[in-house]
């Protein structure tokens, strides 16, 4: 029990200390994991042969992620995207897996050990590239969507390769393979020994039980447990749901990632399921990152000292192949800019799920041991280097095309609008929309060039420059606009088109978007002539609505709501007399505070006035 605790501490505290370091630098929190395991293990030597047994245990976090991946994906979800999941996802692992076994069959390979070296090599690590996009903040782009679906690809391509792959064991290594049926994957292998159709049958009817499960009796039992109210019960419901779905599929020779992926997909519409996610995500995190420190620990030093060359140049020529696979198909489904770099970068390693097929492959007699320890560390390198792709991708690859996007030269405007519009992300589109409805030209300015040709793919005009350049607001006729419209994001920049509008073009109408109470004083005290905070009336319908949905009458929210507006406008004036007074960097002083406060107070008492007077006329009525 002692020496587990021990294991334990040293695994924790190597990773407490690598990770933050690890982000604080900017590298991200897979690489820290990954170098607290060289530290502890092939390093300074305090992990030894438990590494092998703790990788297997943490390989589950990989099955709580494509879980909670699952269940982000409604079914419809998935169907729309089938074309790039099984398009782009498709040609990515048979592009692949085919040049790898070409390479490998010139280098004197056989082709079988050749192809499953390639479809080994086909699939990248769905840990790292997923954990990475969450916390780089690069999950909702087009890149990332269609990462995600060569992913996912993936993950659905390893059932067929471990059904694929003992039809190519070697002869002279089935002579020497064990014959005793308890040893390998066959003592945990309900299935082993059935006949092909009969194994097709129990596929079919465990997917099918699995869904049926998932939407008939997974709500009665997650509603029985949360009745309880015993939340530590709930978290026991939620890994047995886990637990047990990966122990179904590994019984009956499947990918228990792919398992708790579907049962994800079929819980995704499911009540419960923002309570699963919360539950469940806490180990999925702990244990990716055990995962990732195994690998990390599990680094042979020894064999890599003596093939260095060999083994990193296998790395880097599979990470080339698999990038130069993805930027072609990238290309063809017009994947476009940085996106397709994310694409390429992103998914060049090897991955988690080559260290299954490999141990698989070993067991079916398909590759011997030697060559297994040597194709492992070329995985394990190709894992290791890939937050270096991303650094290289934030680096070199997002600073290029930002810097292009910025070079390229302002659109020629040809018709000149009554109303310019600075800015069309979701608070100029819908002012854009609306004046067009009604009949009103508009020239709309973005210096965003996918915004701009997000505009123009809807049918809607819009020119790319940048509107605080003079030259371009004369070309786009501002001599002659009847109003102006700042819904630009920059603060600073929005507050300096206004002053110059107001000086240049003082009779000019010009209306703003106001992200918070300061920057509404700052645009006022440019001379902007009208301004709207750009939540103050959606929150203030949500507060009015609220209080309908409590019970109170609706005239009696709406002249609350009126009576609201009413002292918002006083305290607005008020508020910017103070505020104008103070000196900069003090703007918010002591008595703003105060006045502030009192204000609160005025419409709380105005409030409790009106439900008095109301009261009273009631009774007597």
């Amino acid at each position: 029990m002692t020496e587990y605790l021990i294991q334990g501490c040293i695994y924790l505290l190597a990773a407490v200390i690598a990770v933050p370091v690890a982000k604080r630098l900017g590298l991200g929190s897979v690489l820290g994991y990954l170098v607290a395991g060289v530290v502890i293990g092939p390093v300074a030597g305090l992990v030894g042969d438990e590494t092998v047994t703790i990788q297997h245990f943490a390989e589950f976090g990989v099955v709580m992620m494509l879980f909670l991946v699952g269940l982000e994906l409604e079914p419809h979800a998935l169907w729309q995207m089938r074309a790039r999941l099984f398009g782009l996802g498709g040609l990515q692992v048979a592009g692949t897996t085919g040049l790898i076994m070409l390479v490998s069959i010139a280098f004197g390979l056989p082709w079988t050990l050749a192809l499953t070296i390639g479809l080994i090599f086909s699939l990248s690590s769905t840990a790292i590239v997923l954990q990475t996009f969450q916390e780089k903040g690069l999950a909702k782009t087009d890149g990332a969507s269609n990462a995600f679906s060569i992913l996912l690809f993936q993950d659905i391509a390893v059932i067929p390769m471990l059904a694929f792959i003992p039809l190519l064991a070697l002869p002279e290594l089935l002579a020497l393979a064990p014959s005793t049926p308890g040893e390998g994957h066959a003592a945990t292998d309900l299935t082993a020994g059935l006949p092909g159709w009969a194994y097709a049958l129990v596929v079919i009817g465990s997917i099918a039980g699995l869904i049926f499960a998932g939407h008939f009796l997974s709500r009665p039992l997650l509603k029985f447990v949360a009745d309880t109210g015993l939340r530590e019960i709930f978290v026991a419901c939620a890994l047995l749901l886990v637990v047990g779905i990966a122990a179904l599929m590994s019984l009956i020779g499947l990918s228990p990632a792919l398992g708790a992926f579907l049962a994800g997909v079929v819980l995704a519409n499911s009540e419960f399921r923002h309570e699963l996610e919360s539950n469940i995500d806490p180990f999925k995190g702990l244990l990716l990152g055990l995962f990732f420190i195994t690998v990390g620990a599990g680094i042979n030093f020894a064999v890599l000292a003596n093939q260095f060359l060999m083994i990193t140049g296998m790395a880097l020529g599979v990470i080339a192949v698999k990038a130069a696979v993805l930027y072609v198909l990238a290309a063809l489904f017009k994947v476009h800019g940085s996106d397709r770099w994310l694409v390429t970068l992103s998914l060049a390693q090897a991955g988690e799920f080559g260290f299954v097929l490999l141990s698989f492959s070993v067991q079916q007699s398909v590759i011997a041991g030697p060559i297994v320890e040597l194709l492992q560390l070329v995985v394990a390198l190709s894992m290791f280097l890939t937050p270096v792709l991303f650094i290289a991708f934030d680096k070199l690859i997002l600073p290029r095309f930002e810097q292009a996007s910025n070079e390229r030269e302002a659109d020629d405007i040809d018709e000149a609008g009554h109303v310019i519009i600075a800015g069309v992300g979701r608070f100029g589109q819908i002012a854009n929309r609306l004046l067009i409805a009604n009949g009103v030209k508009t020239t709309v300015l973005d210096h965003q060039a996918t915004q701009v040709d997000n505009m123009r793919s809807i049918g809607l005009h819009a020119y790319f420059g940048d509107a605080t350049r003079p030259e371009l607001l004369h070309r786009a006729g501002i001599e002659q606009a009847l109003a102006f419209i700042i819904a630009i994001d920059n603060k600073e920049e929005s507050v300096k088109l206004a002053r110059y509008l107001k000086r240049t073009y003082p009779a000019l109408n010009v209306l703003a978007r106001a992200y918070d109470r300061g920057h509404l004083y700052q645009l006022r005290n440019a001379g902007v002539d009208s301004i709207q905070l750009e939540t103050y009336h959606s929150a203030l319908e949500i507060g009015a609505q609220t209080l309908a949905d409590l019970g109170f009458q609706l005239s009696d929210v709406e002249h609350n709501k009126h009576a609201f507006k009413q002292v918002e406008i006083e305290a607005s004036d008020a508020l910017y007399q103070e505020w104008i007074s103070g000196e900069d960097g003090q703007r918010y002083s002591t008595d703003y505070k105060k006045l502030f406060i009192s204000y609160q107070q005025k419409i709380t008492e105005q409030m409790k006035d009106d439900r008095a007077d109301k009261q009273a006329n009631d009774e007597h009525s």
